[in-house]
């Protein structure tokens, strides 16, 4: 749905996981996630299916906690390092990457796609959950570049087959390019990023994979930003993603 007609849809009520996404709880799918396990009520009436209209004289609540949507959108690059979760919470304890941020941003952010644990580079976050579905979402084909560094050399057969698409288990995978910069490492452009694709892929034919780093997302890299630090984007550059959505 394009936000011109979001905004008519305002006058008689937004959809239940948009206004949650508007508050910065999260992608839409997320918040369809809160939806689905009863977190959310209207007017203290529980709701569990995705959908529901949210006037403007409603009163929605997460875990019994009144929410409303935020005014300012926030947007910002994120240099990683191996080491710290993409999560809101974590049971074991481990560093989180939004607490890298979290004394300069008053906002509640929440991260666009991940990173796992181990992996380091870019990564954004924001509590825009139509930007987040955009950069995210396969269909928008936005680019995510990243170097891969491992412990045997890698045979560029293996990587053309990647390329032409790959079965692993039940999921076929598929880089959209390759390049080999040395015997041990290369730099991999993916548009549809499945989970621990480049993980799951290497591992299967016993490549271990040292370091796994993100380089771009479309035409964000992390030139300027050191590792552990964040820059806030500009217009210019958020508006890059609404217009190649809309160009898709």
């Amino acid at each position: 749905m394009s936000r011109s007609n979001e905004k008519k849809d305002d006058r008689v009520g937004l959809r239940l996981q948009v206004y949650l996404a508007r508050c910065g709880l999260g992608s839409r799918r997320s918040c369809e996630t809160l939806i689905e396990k009863g977190r959310v009520a209207i007017n203290g009436t529980p709701v569990t299916r995705p959908g529901e209209k949210v006037l403007p004289t409603d009163v929605v609540t997460l875990d019994g906690r009144k929410i409303a949507a935020t005014q300012k959108r926030v947007y910002i690059a994120l240099h990683k390092p191996s080491g710290y979760l993409c999560a809101q919470t974590d049971p074991e304890h481990r560093p989180l990457a939004r607490d890298l941020f979290r004394s300069a941003i008053n906002e509640r952010l929440f991260h666009v796609g991940r990173l796992d644990f181990l992996s380091s580079g870019l990564i954004l976050f924001t509590n825009d959950g139509e930007f987040s579905k955009i950069v995210s979402h396969p269909s928008a084909r936005i680019e995510k570049e990243y170097l891969v560094e491992t412990g045997r050399a890698i045979d560029e057969e293996f990587l053309k087959r990647y390329a032409h698409g790959m079965r692993v288990g039940d999921v076929v995978y598929r880089c959209k390019d390759y390049k080999l910069r040395g015997p041990h490492s290369a730099l991999i452009t993916l548009t549809e990023g499945k989970n621990r694709e480049l993980r799951n892929v290497f591992t299967s034919r016993n490549i271990r994979l040292k370091r796994v780093h993100r380089l771009r997302i479309g035409p964000l890299t992390l030139r300027g930003i050191p590792t552990g630090h964040f820059r806030r984007l500009t217009e210019r550059e958020v508006r890059w993603f609404f217009e190649h959505a809309s160009g898709n």
